[in-house]
């Protein structure tokens, strides 16, 4: 064998080393990037079956430069969150405004995977409890309601309240209302958009919201005859609003639950 011949060879297998060699350097073994990185790359085959440089980052997939293993390497993990807290008391006492629930990130989203979703809700409430343990409610003006799922959650210091009256319904026919309302996407608002014109709509009164001394609701219509127009006003968006005529009053509601609601 000539010297040429050796030399040949030796060039042949260094060749081969170096490529065995960016065999082993390239894929995204320990190479799993956040975001868009620059030098988080490797020599491989890329997802779209060409040889050369390919990224190993959580863009890649956007751009289409990943390679080939990123998806066994780098696998994608969605956020994970905890459970809702319970909802909180509401942030004011004797007026309409909002109560919060919030949960935590338990894992961050990974390689890709989800984004985490809302950490936090908000919703319309109104206690009739004031800081000092005095009652507040009252017997004029609009009536605020709101969806039957709050009377569910009434706070505990509210619904130990004592009374001999066991709550009433009263029937309405939707006069009129805001644009507001049928706008309303938020989770625990969207009751809002059922409210509709023409419609009759049940809404119950009972403890804490009915007033111990007259043992009626704000805004319920029992001192007017039925073609008195009253006004009504949502909890949780005080810019969903309008107005309706009192149908009649009975023991038990009989609507469809998306137009059944909770004077609050």
């Amino acid at each position: 064998m000539s010297e040429l011949d050796v030399k040949g060879g030796c060039l042949v297998l260094l060749a081969a080393l170096l490529w065995l060699s960016n065999l082993a350097e390239g894929g995204c073994s320990a190479k799993c990037c956040k975001g868009r990185d620059p030098t988080c790359s490797s020599t491989d085959w890329r997802m779209d079956r060409v040889f050369g440089t390919c990224f190993c980052d959580e863009t890649c997939k956007l751009i289409g430069d990943c390679c080939y293993g990123y998806t066994q390497e780098c696998p994608a993990q969605s956020c994970t969150v905890s459970e809702w807290s319970p909802w909180s008391g509401c942030a004011l006492q004797c007026k309409p405004t909002y109560r919060v629930r919030i949960r935590s990130i338990e894992r961050e989203p990974k390689n890709g995977g989800d984004p985490c979703p809302a950490l936090e809700e908000k919703a319309g409430c109104l206690e009739y409890i004031n800081y000092q343990g005095q009652y507040c409610a009252h017997t004029h003006g609009p009536a605020f309601i709101t969806t039957l799922e709050y009377n569910k959650e009434r706070r505990k210091r509210d619904l130990s309240t004592e009374s001999d009256a066991a709550g009433y319904c009263m029937e309405f026919k939707l006069e009129s209302l805001s644009q507001q309302c049928t706008m309303e996407t938020r989770p625990y608002a969207r009751w809002m958009q059922y409210l509709r014109e023409g419609y009759t709509v049940c809404v119950i009164c009972q403890p804490p919201a009915m007033n111990r001394d007259s043992h009626s609701c704000q805004g319920d219509g029992t001192d007017f005859d039925r073609n008195k127009i009253l006004h009504w006003q949502a909890v949780g968006n005080s810019r969903c609003r309008g107005t309706w005529k009192k149908v009649q009053r009975v023991e038990q509601c009989s609507c469809p639950v998306v137009h059944s609601f909770v004077f609050t």
